[in-house]
C-alpha cells in the first residue's frame, strides 16, 4: 500500500530564520513556525488558543530565500514533510528530532510586509504555482531560482477563489476601455 508524508502549514515566525552553509555551499535555514488553533472550552463556554510550535528546514535556494525576506512575525504558508532524526546528547543518550523539511513556501501578508514576488522550479508534482492572489505575496518551490514568476496579480489561488484582499480603493465605473490599465495580470 502507498504512503504519504505531507505537511501544510500556514503560521508565523517566532524568531529571524537561522541559516548556515554546509561545506559543499548550499544553504540551509530553520525557523520556529507558531500554528494556532482556537476552541470553545465546553465547561466554560470560553475560546481558547492553544499554539503548536515547530522547526521547519529549509535547502538550497529556498533556504536563501528565507534568510532574504522573513523575518520574526512573518506570515507563511508552508508545505514539506514530516522528517525524524536521531543524534547523541552531550550525555551520550540517543535523542531524537522530528521537523519538516520544506518542499513549497508561501509568504502571505501585504506588499508592506513579507510579501512579494518570486519564482521557483518544478518539484515533479504537476500543476503550476499558486498564482499568488491580489497582496497575497510569493510562492517558492524548492528546486531552482528561475522559471515561473507569482505574486501579485488577480489569479485564482489553488483551493479558493480569485481576487484575495487587494488594499486598493475601488475605481469608478464608466470611462470604457480608454482608461483600463495596460498592466494585465494574467
Amino acid at each position: 500500500m502507498a504512503s504519504v508524508n505531507k505537511v501544510i502549514l500556514v503560521g508565523n515566525l517566532g524568531a529571524d530564520p537561522e541559516v548556515r552553509y554546509l561545506p559543499s555551499g548550499d544553504a540551509v535555514a530553520n525557523i520556529r513556525l507558531a500554528t494556532t488553533d482556537r476552541y470553545k472550552d465546553k465547561a466554560s463556554g470560553d475560546f481558547k488558543e492553544m499554539t503548536e510550535w515547530h522547526r521547519v528546514a529549509f535547502f538550497g535556494r529556498l533556504a536563501e530565500i528565507v534568510n532574504e525576506y522573513l523575518k520574526k512575525g512573518s506570515s507563511v504558508y508552508i508545505e514539506g514533510r514530516l522528517r525524524t532524526r536521531k543524534w547523541q546528547g552531550q550525555d551520550g543518550q540517543d535523542r531524537y528530532s522530528t521537523e519538516i523539511v520544506a518542499d513549497q513556501m508561501q509568504m502571505l501578508g501585504g506588499r508592506g510586509g513579507s510579501g512579494g514576488g518570486g519564482g521557483g522550479g518544478d518539484d515533479g508534482y504537476g500543476g503550476g504555482g499558486y498564482g499568488g492572489g491580489g497582496g497575497r505575496g510569493g510562492d517558492m518551490e524548492r528546486g531552482g531560482g528561475g522559471g515561473r514568476a507569482s505574486g501579485g496579480g488577480g489569479g485564482a489561488s489553488r483551493g479558493g477563489s480569485g481576487g484575495g484582499g487587494s488594499s486598493r480603493p475601488s475605481q469608478p465605473a464608466g470611462g470604457g476601455l480608454d482608461e483600463m490599465d495596460d498592466d494585465i495580470p494574467f
